[in-house]
């Protein structure tokens, strides 16, 4: 039996105040900057998970959903919604704050997946994730039926072995 652990014990939070090394030339936040504090966040709380080293190995759909303007701060929150054998979901939301004016919204939200791996590289197992709230409830039981669409989009599952995805429409 696999060793588990509370998914709370691998929430993380993580602020950056955005400078204009950050930004395109419209003042906004660049994409690819907010890319690498999401990984970098997500990565941390898959590592507070697996007390292993960690590799990225898949970034759901990133949406934009309004830009961050130069001199907001950004709050990323992280926490591993389920481990599998060696690899975990984890879930990030992203929220954007322009103190002056006393706004704050939500900009990001992605699921990442990363491998726990040995010194030398090869994938090590991970705790169990055990959920304790309604919410990450719901993200411990949606978690499946993500891993399954990755797996089928990037060619690793077979339609007729995605077995979740099935049972969301009713195909036998």
């Amino acid at each position: 039996m696999r060793k588990q652990k509370p998914v709370k014990d691998s929430f993380v939070i993580m602020t950056e105040l955005v400078l204009p090394n950050d930004t395109n030339t419209l003042n906004n936040m660049m994409g690819g900057r907010m890319m690498h504090l999401m990984d970098i966040a997500a990565a941390i709380a898959a590592q507070k998970h697996s007390n292993r080293i960690v590799v990225t190995a898949s970034v759901d759909n990133v949406s934009f959903r309004e830009g961050i303007k130069l001199g907001s701060v950004v709050t990323l929150q992280a926490q591993v919604t389920r481990a599998f054998s060696s690899s975990m979901e984890v879930h990030i939301d992203v929220w954007a704050e322009d103190i002056p004016s006393g706004t704050k919204f939500k900009s990001n939200e992605a699921f990442f997946t990363f491998v726990a791996v040995d010194q030398s590289g090869r994938p090590i197992d991970v705790p169990e994730a055990v959920p304790e709230t309604p919410e990450e409830l719901t993200l411990f039981d949606g978690a499946l039926r993500r891993r399954q669409l990755r797996l089928l989009l990037a060619g690793r599952l077979k339609p007729e072995d995605a077995t979740e995805l099935k049972s969301m429409f009713a195909i036998e």
